[in-house]
C-alpha cells in the first residue's frame, strides 16, 4: 500500500513539475525589453512556476522546472541560441535555489522576501562574473564576432547591461511573486502536507 502511495505521489509530482515547466515556457515567451537596456535583455516571469515548485517540493524541483522550460524552449525555438538558453537556466537556478533554501529552513513570507533579495544579488553577481569570463566569450565565438570578447566590450556589456538587468529582473519578479505567495501560502502548505503524507 505504501509503495503504491509512494509511486502515485511520485507520478503526481512528475506531472506537476511537467505542467509548471510548460507554464514557465509560456511565460518565457511573454517577455518585454526595458527601454534603457540592450534589447536582447528581456524581462519575463518564467521563474514564478519554478519558484512555486521549489517551495512546494524542494530547491531541486525548481531546478527541474527551469530545466524543463529551457529544454522545451530549445525544442520550440529550433536551438538557435544554446548559449542564451544555458545562461537563462543558470540565472534561474541562481535566483530560485536561495529562495527555496531559506523558505524550507525558516518558512513564512519573511524568508521568501529575504530569499528573493539573496537570490537577486547572487543572480546579478553570478551572471556578471559568468558573462565576463565564460558566456560572452562563448557567444562571441558562437556568432563569429571576436570583437565582442574584448575586455572593454565585455566590461560595458556587464556593467551597463547584465548587472542592472539581473538586479531589475529579481526585483520585478519578486514584486509579482511575494503578493502571489501570500495569496497561495495556505495552498502551498496544504500541498506540502499532501505530498508528505
Amino acid at each position: 500500500m505504501m509503495e503504491t502511495n509512494f509511486r502515485s505521489s511520485k507520478l503526481l509530482k512528475t506531472i506537476i513539475l511537467a505542467l509548471l515547466g510548460t507554464i514557465s515556457l509560456v511565460l518565457f515567451f511573454l517577455n518585454f525589453p526595458l527601454p534603457f537596456l540592450p534589447p536582447y535583455l528581456k524581462i519575463d516571469f518564467s521563474e514564478v512556476p519554478a519558484l512555486i515548485a521549489a517551495l512546494i517540493f524542494s530547491p531541486m524541483a525548481g531546478v527541474v522546472v527551469e530545466g524543463i522550460k529551457n529544454l522545451l524552449y530549445l525544442l520550440v525555438s529550433g536551438a538557435g541560441d544554446p548559449i542564451g538558453v544555458a545562461s537563462n537556466f543558470l540565472a534561474g537556478v541562481m535566483f530560485i535555489v536561495p529562495v527555496a533554501m531559506l523558505y524550507h529552513k525558516f518558512k513564512g513570507v519573511k524568508s521568501v522576501v529575504s530569499g528573493i533579495v539573496t537570490g537577486t544579488i547572487i543572480m546579478a553577481l553570478g551572471m556578471s562574473i559568468l558573462n565576463y569570463y565564460v558566456i560572452l566569450p562563448a557567444y562571441a565565438w558562437f556568432i563569429g564576432a571576436p570583437e565582442m570578447a574584448g575586455e572593454t566590450a565585455k566590461w560595458i556589456a556587464v556593467s551597463a547591461g547584465i548587472l542592472p538587468f539581473n538586479l531589475i529582473k529579481g526585483v520585478v519578479v519578486g514584486l509579482l511573486f511575494v503578493p502571489l505567495f501570500i495569496k497561495m501560502k495556505t495552498w502551498i502548505e496544504q500541498k506540502q502536507v499532501n505530498m508528505a503524507s
